[in-house]
């Protein structure tokens, strides 16, 4: 395995300029990040039936004292904040579990048992945040669990602490946010191998835990590589104002839709005058569009819903705490940070289309806007997840696109072409590695990044330009402020070095697939259609659905898809015939009449349509080349 190199005189300068520059001094933060400690857990390792590490707090033992030179000074900081682990009173009645995986889990002590919110990515983490609890609180069953929010980190560990069976026999609630479930699902399924594969790199996953690898992801230290589940809500939130009771714990709600979910909601609890604010307000500069892919979400609205939670319960409130980090004590001092977080997404919307009304593109605005000096030096705005740059092009394409409107930028060859003719204009792939070289040792590894790249993508099997572009990856996440940019940078070098690491996590569980709606599936087996394959293919299935009284015709026809609910004439050239509950064995990789037959679908009419429909099928590949052509 090829050593990590140190970091570089231009690095470590710039390490130096930020402890000279930010407010280090004031570590109030560490404070609220080790108040109402009750206990650790020892050793902080969550393993798997087959005895499979899943989680491991432990592996980073080594954030203490002073950054190296090797890590941002703000991300070690922030860092070492949140690799806090253990159980934590917020105030009595409320208990965070925290450090356990990628978000929190919190639990809220009602007149019978405990209310569970945002159970964790892994059945294996929950269960022993839960046992945790458990220990120190006493043996309280689990009476109800609130999702937060539709993203994977704040559901997939339900079946930890919680069963299917006490769900259905009425006891335990299930709340989430009404569309929580439709979210929830296609977010893992449609684009889900490419979310996962980049994931890996944006958590770090194949990255060495240490100062010259994997120190943090800025909202979490990693995620949890365990069982991810899903249960459905049995009460959805519809309303800002709705007022719930779960085992004598009154909860006021409100929703809070594409802020940093689809579907999310803020709640306050009125008997501890306490405020989850779910992912809408952390020790961080959120994501508006995060590394891995996802829908652009709107700062604009996010800015509003807090500026409303600040007039529903900012008068009474007296902590507030988040599905990630840290809680804020005081009443001042909670209203004052949800102010900083929502003037931080009001000030980069609002100053981003300022700019491009000026016809600035996003690369421009993101190199010249600046925060005001208030939010500059607020630790909870810093870009350790989101950041400035990142955030401010994602604005700009929710408002204008992929298309800055230079017509030169309308047609470009794809990155292979391009990168051929740039090494030809440069003369030749070694000499302009030896730009790349020049501009490496003068510390300018943007550029050197982007030539050495170039090589690269023209030459895959250079040697020296694949070394020399992860050298300058290295140093390029060394210098990172934010931790999901130090893992994309590392993971890049990682690659070039050793080979692809393909996808460590993937969330398209079982459970997901499950909970997929018919019109969720069949959408998912069209993204599937290889198009150029089934041009000349033409042929229609019906789905019945015996248990729902549903019936659906899919049509394949000019590479494409589709389905319809209503009456269609002639009959199709097969007919499915099951219930809801098997249907999901379509979106299995191997579909044939008899997969089918054994998880309880009939298959009547031409059974060879079935075959036809499986030979366009076109997986995704978890390991497609992302530094490399």
């Amino acid at each position: 395995m090829p050593t990590p190199r140190p970091a570089s005189p231009t690095v470590a300068r710039q390490q130096q300029e930020i402890r000279e520059r930010l407010p280090f001094d004031d570590t109030r933060a560490f404070d609220d990040a080790s108040r109402g400690l009750i206990a650790r857990r020892t050793p902080g390792t969550v393993t798997a039936d087959d005895g499979r590490v899943v989680w491991d707090a432990d592996s980073y033992a080594f954030l203490d004292g002073d950054a190296p030179d090797t890590v941002n000074p703000s991300l070690w900081r922030q860092s070492r904040l949140v690799v806090e682990q253990g159980l934590f009173e917020v105030v009595p009645g409320i208990y965070q579990v925290r450090g356990f995986d990628l978000s929190n889990v919190t639990f809220v002590e009602g007149d019978t048992g405990v209310v569970v919110i945002d159970p964790l990515i892994s059945t294996e983490t929950a269960a022993a945040a839960l046992e945790l609890y458990r220990e120190h609180r006493g043996d309280r069953p689990v009476t109800g669990v609130i999702y937060t929010h539709s993203h994977v980190d704040h559901f997939g560990g339900v079946k930890g602490v919680t069963t299917q069976e006490d769900v259905d026999a009425g006891r335990v609630a299930v709340l989430a946010p009404a569309g929580f479930t439709e979210h929830a699902v296609s977010e893992n399924v449609y684009a889900g191998t490419a979310m996962s594969r980049r994931a890996g790199f944006m958590y770090g996953a194949a990255l060495a835990r240490g100062p010259q690898g994997q120190v943090g992801a800025g909202l979490g230290q990693t995620t949890s590589t365990g069982t991810v589940t899903l249960i459905r809500p049995t009460l959805d939130i519809t309303t800002t104002g709705q007022e719930e009771t779960v085992d004598g714990v009154r909860i006021v709600f409100q929703m809070a839709p594409d802020t940093e979910a689809p579907a999310e909601m803020l709640f306050y609890f009125p008997d501890h005058r306490a405020l989850c604010a779910a992912e809408d307000a952390t020790h961080t500069q959120h994501n508006l569009l995060t590394l891995r892919g996802a829908v652009v979400r709107d700062p604009n609205s996010w800015s509003r819903y807090l500026t409303e939670t600040i007039d529903l319960f900012g008068q009474d409130l007296e902590v507030v705490f988040s599905s990630h980090h840290w809680p804020t004590w005081g009443q001042e001092r909670a209203v004052t940070f949800l102010e900083n977080q929502r003037d931080l997404y009001a000030y980069l919307h609002d100053q981003t289309l300022r700019m491009l009304n000026q016809g600035l593109t996003g690369p421009e605005i993101a190199e010249q806007i600046h925060l005001p000096p208030v939010l500059e030096n607020a630790w909870n705005a810093r870009g350790y997840y989101g950041s400035v740059s990142h955030n401010v092009k994602a604005i700009y394409q929710r408002y204008m696109g992929w298309f800055d409107g230079n017509p030169a930028h309308l047609w470009e060859h794809p990155p292979v072409e391009r990168a051929r003719r740039y090494v030809a204009l440069g003369g030749g792939a070694d000499a302009v590695v030896a730009g790349a070289r020049e501009a490496f040792d003068g510390g300018d590894f943007r550029w050197a990044a982007e030539l050495a790249n170039h090589v690269v993508f023209a030459q895959p099997d250079h040697a020296t330009a694949r070394e020399l572009l992860a050298d300058t990856y290295e140093q390029l996440g060394y210098g990172s402020e934010n931790g999901t940019w130090r893992n994309f940078y590392l993971s890049g070098a990682t690659e070039l070095r050793e080979g692809q690491f393909g996808t460590p996590t993937t969330t398209a569980a079982p459970d997901i697939i499950s909970n997929l709606t018919p019109q969720m599936l069949f959408d998912a087996l069209a993204v599937r259609i290889d198009g150029p394959r089934s041009w000349d293919e033409s042929l229609t299935i019906d789905v019945v659905l015996t248990d729902v009284d549903s019936r659906y015709r899919l049509r394949l026809r000019h590479g494409a898809l589709t389905y319809s609910t209503s009456a269609q004439r002639g009959a199709a050239d097969a007919t499915l015939t099951g219930t809801q509950g098997a249907l999901p064995v379509l979106a299995g990789g191997t579909v044939t009449s008899e997969v089918l037959a054994a998880a309880g679908m009939e298959v009547t009419g031409d059974e060879s349509v079935i075959g036809r429909l499986a030979a366009v099928l076109d997986d995704g590949d978890p390991d497609f080349a992302i530094v490399t052509p």
